[in-house]
């Protein structure tokens, strides 16, 4: 596989990034979208990247990092389910709290965010708190979104109950987005400055990547990934309005940026320092780019790749018409088909193979399947569904076969299982 990114590089400029936007501050709040951990996404658009680099960019700064874990209230009640691990929000707390200290990182406490008394929260709460660990109430916050008088007062983030913190830089992350981690850090940002510290807000997003083009491929497959929020990657007008230079940014982003500046500087009572939410931002990911090509090209597999999931899930019923019909016109937006991804022209192939086979033998009852994976040399190895297993267990099978060598024609399972 070639690489296209430079992960020890990414590593130094970013961690070095984030003290420098410390320094200007006696304490920095950093809201942590996306994965701490198991960023496959980043790992797959970036040939290189290792898939925890963000929690080793906070190990190489743990003296300085706590971590406050947030969780909406109305996802424990829902059992809200992460898409890729399968595992509901309540359960990925207690995931990432283990993952946190396993990297030598201080979980400060986890935030109930727009709690309501109700059975499963109050439970996940006493779960918790057995643990040990601290567990605080946020609220729905009176006036938001457009009272911004009531939003900061005591009736508003004045309503929280204060998080103590004791490091300069607190991680604020959650289990997936609507965890309420903006309004957690708004929070602390009043809390801090009514008792006369002179306090930051930062955000942390790998993606959209702020410095490369607007329709490139990494930036797009942002979108193809995101299609069922219906994000939108965008000029950032506030930036090229500020310094004349161009800068990209997601939709969401965007339109929230008015209004947060005018809570921060409510807050603080000074001008903001934030001319735009790029300016907000502390992604460096872009630096560690050193194959521009190597990455279009994985981008562009990533597209190709989020089409057919979103496919999947169409037919199964887990998403809708329009979600997969946008992600069919994201491909075609760059000139891509389905066939730009080597394995589907092979495991269609195998598929005709095997229907031939069927109409051969007159057999209209048996249902076929195949599949087709790209080994890390390219070769491409195959499937079927047999009697035995299903065809991505035969491929596994066949994959293993051949990056042990082992002659194909042995069998790994009896036939007599």
């Amino acid at each position: 596989m070639k690489i296209g990114f430079d992960h020890e590089k990414y590593l130094e400029e970013q961690s070095k990034y984030i003290l420098e936007r410390v320094n200007n501050h006696d304490k920095l709040y950093i809201e942590f979208g996306g994965k701490l951990l198991g960023d496959l996404h980043a790992k797959r658009v970036l040939p290189g990247f290792d898939e925890n680099a963000k929690i080793k960019v906070l190990n190489k700064l743990k003296d300085k990092i706590e971590v406050i874990i947030c969780v909406y209230a109305g996802d424990i009640e829902r059992n809200k389910i992460r898409g890729d691990f399968g595992i509901t929000y309540d359960m990925d707390v207690f995931r990432l709290i283990d993952d946190l200290r396993e990297n030598d990182l201080k979980v400060n406490s986890v935030v109930i965010t727009r709690y309501e008394d109700r059975p499963s929260t109050d439970l996940f709460i006493t779960r918790l708190e057995r643990r040990g660990i601290k567990v605080y109430k946020h609220y729905a916050t009176k006036g938001y979104p457009s009272d911004v008088d009531t939003i900061v007062s005591d009736e508003g983030y004045g309503k929280n109950a204060y998080i103590e913190t004791t490091k300069p830089i607190v991680v604020v992350t959650a289990p997936g987005p609507g965890s309420g981690k903006l309004a957690t850090c708004l929070s602390q940002l009043y809390h801090e400055y009514k008792m006369g510290k002179d306090v930051g807000y930062s955000k942390f997003e790998t993606f959209p990547v702020w410095n490369v083009p607007l329709k490139h491929p990494l930036n797009i497959a942002y979108e193809a990934a995101t299609v069922d929020l219906n994000d939108v990657n965008m000029i950032d007008p506030f930036h090229l309005e500020a310094y004349g230079e161009i800068a990209v940014n997601y939709n969401r982003d965007i339109e929230a940026f008015p209004l947060l500046k005018r809570i921060i500087e409510k807050i603080t009572g000074k001008k903001s320092i934030y001319q735009s939410p790029t300016d907000m931002g502390v992604n460096r990911v872009g630096f560690g780019i050193t194959d521009d090509e190597v990455v279009k090209k994985a981008s562009e597999q990533e597209i190709i790749r989020r089409y057919f999931k979103t496919g999947c899930d169409y037919k199964k019923g887990n998403t809708d018409l329009e979600t997969f019909k946008r992600a069919e016109f994201i491909m075609h937006s760059l000139g891509l088909k389905e066939e730009d991804r080597k394995v589907v022209t092979f495991a269609r192939k195998r598929l005709e193979l095997l229907n031939e086979e069927k109409n051969d033998k007159n057999d209209k009852q048996k249902t076929l399947s195949a599949i087709a994976f790209e080994m890390p040399d390219g070769k491409i190895i195959t499937g079927k569904k047999s009697s035995l297993m299903d065809a991505p267990s035969a491929a596994i099978l066949n994959s293993l076969k051949y990056l042990s060598n082992f002659d194909d024609e042995l069998l790994l399972i009896s036939p007599t299982i």
